[in-house]
Formats: C-alpha cells, structure tokens, sequence
C-alpha cells in the first residue's frame, strides 16, 4: 500500500525559521506555563521518552508536535539536567524524515550499550485512515552528545501474524546475558497484551511470544500501551497504560488509565506471576509513565501530564500540555510509593513554616502558584477536612477527606475553566484515615501533583486558575492541628 500524508504530517525541517518564531511568540503564557516541570515552547507535549543517566548527566526526551496541538507528526525533543530540576533544552533528538517512521517517531525507552545509549522508538507508518503499520527503530548517542538514527532500520520490520498495526512503545532491559524488548500491542481480536523480543546485542532481535501475567484478568481492555519494566526492592514491577477497561467504582474513572502490578518475572518462560497490582496515580491527567534509574541507582519516574485527544485551556495559546515532577519510587506492602525527588528543594528561594490550630478554616499567606507545600494535620474529632488549593473567592481546588468514609478526593468543579467533563470532576481514592494526615503538594501554575501518607496514594491534575486564585486554605468541620513548610520556587528550565 501507499502511505498517505495530511497537513499534519510536516516535520519541523519543513518551517521556516520565521514560521517557527511566530509559534513560539504565539506560544508566550506567563500566567499557565510551569516553571520548573518540563513543557513545551510550542506545540504539543505527550509521553516522556527515552529517559537515562547517562554521562554525568540526565537525559528526557518527549513526544513533540511543533505546529499545533493535535497529536500530529510527532518528533523526539530532547533536554538535560546534572541535578533532576534544572532543564536545558538540546536541539530535537530525532525527526521523522525516513519511509520506516513516515507518520511520526513514536514512543520508547533507553539503554546504555557500549558505552552509548541506544534510543529505541517505533516507527509510525499510515497506509490511510484505518490502515497502518509500526517499525521498531534505534538511534544512538554517543558521550559527544551526536545522536544519529542506525544505519539498518527498522530494526524490527512490521507487526508479527495475529496482531494489528498498534504494536509500539518498546521498552528494551536487560537480564542476564540477553536484552529483551517488550511492546504494547492489540491482538486482531482487539484485546491488549504485551509481546517479547530477545537479542544478544540489542540489535538483531528474535520474536519470543507473548508475557503472560498470572493472576490479572485475561481480557483487561483493547490495547496495552507504554509498557514499562522496572526492578525495585527485589521486586519486579510492570507499569503499563491499558487503553479500553470498564470504571469499577473509584477506579479507571478517566478515559485512559495507568496500573502498576508488582510479582515475579519469570523470563525464561514468558510469565508475570502478579501479586497485587493498582491505580498508578488516582488524579485526572496522568499517562504513560516511564521509570529509569538514577545517579545513584534510584527507581525514578516521570509521566505525561495530560490525557486523551481532548481540549485544554491553553490550547488557544498552541501550547499543550508538560511532564509530571520526577518521582522517586519504593515499595512498601506490596504497593508502590511515590514521591517527589528531593532535589526539588534545591529549587527554593524562600521557606515558610507555621503550626496552629484550625477552627472552620484558616488561610496560608500566599501570592503565587509556584510553590511546594508539606503539611501535616492532627485530626482529634474532625470527619470531613481538607485544604483548597488556587483558591479565590471565585474558584478553588478541593482536596477533600472524609473520615466516615474512609476516603479522600480531589474536586476540580469549583474552577472556572473546566475542561474533560464527560469524564467527571471528581476523583476519588480509598484511605484508611487515621489520627494523622500527611500531604505533599506541588503546584506549578497548571499542574498540581499531590501525595498523601508519603507517597501510598498520589492525584495529579492540571488546573488553570485565574490570575489572582494562588490561596491556600486548610479546613474542617472541628478543631485539628496543622503544621506546614511551604517552598515559594524557583525556575528549573531555560529557555
């Protein structure tokens, strides 16, 4: 078949330097752009890709659309960091300029092999609107920093018999001798699975079979995307984006949702003995998350902070969307803990601490939404208690506990601007409350990342207040015990 091309099928190669000028003075937004999480100039932002530590320095690449915010042709864009928080943007990593990625370089992982670090990506191919393809693909960097694509892609060609063209999303590891790649993929009778590659040298590469998880459901929605394998603890942890399964009460509320499942990888024998798995995040706008290993061998991740195809504010703006704050990740009881890395502290520029006592409601001097807050709360009597976040007297946030319940939510319907609300404006997670409350917040202008009881539950959301909604605002339905330290921050990204 031939392949078909649309207007938004142009790679940045195809602009003038004028056009793109006018994308980025088009793309100014000093009142919703974050400061210190990773976003795009212009354009559209979507999955984290490609994440490492690799020569004294760490290295995020995303999906990036630069002419609008559709999900059009997607390029690999590229910053670095020495310290997790402060960001330089690099010249875009790999452009889709060849027949094996004809309609965008799409997501992937990376490893370091002989010294260099080999980039893996799928190759996007469209026959026409319901036809296409995906190649399996590789660039390499080297310690200079020179990325190039490999001479003989696609290093996997095509999708293997019984599946359809949504084969992608290949995240290549280690174990033992061999490296193995794992992909996301629909099976012809739309249901999702994972399918393995194994190779010697990362890039001769042998179809080994689909990995079986034993003890998770047998048809778990219509596509399994953005797999990702990460060891922690002595634990081997699956993360994966299913696109397609039912709401079961307070869980898989959005159109698209995140599990983690923890258990035992039995490779050799293509099984994933499952011993419990979760909900990754319990807020709004969380997707396809990758982990990496740090500086010091640390489980890290990041996710895209957006969700879907649909509209958001800052859309008339043609900007989209940014990645989460980096997340260290643990493991205790069987569940996954997240939690913001502590290099975010080397961010402040002005620390504030105060305790009290909470009578209805008691108000946090604030004038911006740029900050990092960690409160505790002593409950005594209270039943329903919470904080509200961008708040005014014409709109706040709403993180809000329950204690008859046992349950916490996060109320976005108070805002102004709404955007996804066929998906609901509420979501909530079960929490076993007890005397005390512990709650960590990041707020970057729209984007709000939220983690109670050290990271057991986390509720990300975007959010996008009016210009003078920075309140902070600690509430209850009797008396309880407060104390806080909040961190106005600095920016972390140069542009």
């Amino acid at each position: 078949m031939d392949i078909f091309k649309e207007e938004k099928h142009r790679t940045i190669l195809e602009a003038t330097n004028e056009e793109l000028l006018e994308l980025k003075d088009k793309a100014k937004d000093k009142l919703w752009k974050p400061i210190y999480h990773i976003y795009p100039q212009y354009g559209l932002l979507n999955d984290p890709n490609g994440l490492a530590y690799f020569n004294g320095k760490y290295h995020v690449f995303h999906q990036w659309y630069p002419f609008g915010v559709t999900h059009g042709m997607k390029h690999w864009a590229h910053l670095e960091s020495e310290d997790l928080v402060s960001w330089n943007r690099l010249p875009v990593a790999i452009i889709p300029t060849e027949k094996y990625e004809s309609h965008g370089a799409y997501s992937g992982n990376s490893i370091e092999i002989n010294e260099e670090l080999y980039l893996y990506y799928t190759g996007n191919i469209k026959f026409d609107k319901n036809n296409r393809s995906a190649n399996q693909c590789l660039a390499i960097m080297n310690k200079d920093g020179e990325i190039k694509k490999f001479e003989n892609n696609p290093i996997i060609e095509g999708v293997p018999n019984g599946y359809t063209g949504h084969v992608r999303d290949p995240k290549v590891f280690k174990l033992k001798e061999n490296y193995y790649m794992i992909l996301g993929a629909q099976r012809v009778n739309e249901t999702g699975t994972f399918i393995m590659y194994k190779s010697i040298d990362g890039i001769k590469w042998e179809l080994i079979g689909e990995l079986e998880l034993e003890n998770f459901p047998k048809e778990f929605g219509y596509m399994w995307e953005c797999p990702d394998y990460v060891k922690i603890d002595d634990k081997d942890v699956l993360i994966f984006s299913p696109q397609g399964i039912d709401k079961e009460g307070n869980k898989y509320n959005n159109i698209f949702n995140v599990i983690y499942a923890i258990g035992k990888l039995d490779i050799d024998n293509l099984k994933f003995k499952v011993d419990s798995y979760e909900e990754l995040d319990k807020g709004f706008d969380f997707y396809a998350p990758q982990s990496f290993k740090g500086k010091d061998g640390q489980a890290l991740l990041f996710a895209w902070a957006g969700m879907g195809e649909f509209k958001y504010p800052t859309d008339k703006k043609l900007w989209a969307h940014c990645l989460t704050f980096p997340r260290e990740l643990s493991i205790s009881n069987d569940k996954l803990i997240q939690k913001p890395v502590k290099e975010i502290l080397k961010l402040s520029k002005l620390e504030v601490s105060e305790n009290g006592i909470v009578n209805k409601k008691e108000i946090i001097a604030n004038d911006n939404n740029t900050y990092y807050l960690k409160v505790n709360l002593t409950l005594n009597e209270s039943n329903n208690f919470g904080i509200n976040l961008c708040s005014s007297n014409e709109e706040r946030l709403e993180l809000n506990f329950n204690r008859e319940n046992n349950s916490v939510s996060l109320n976005r319907n108070k805002m102004k601007h709404r955007f996804i609300e066929e998906y609901g404006l509420t979501r909530e997670a079960e929490l076993n409350i007890d005397k005390n409350i512990d709650i960590e917040v990041i707020v970057d202008n729209s984007i709000v990342e939220i983690f109670i009881n050290g990271g057991k539950i986390t509720m990300s959301t975007r959010v996008f207040p009016l210009e003078k909604s920075t309140g902070i605002e600690i509430y209850a339905d009797n008396e309880i015990r407060y104390n806080y330290t909040k961190h106005v921050l600095n920016s972390g990204i140069l542009d």
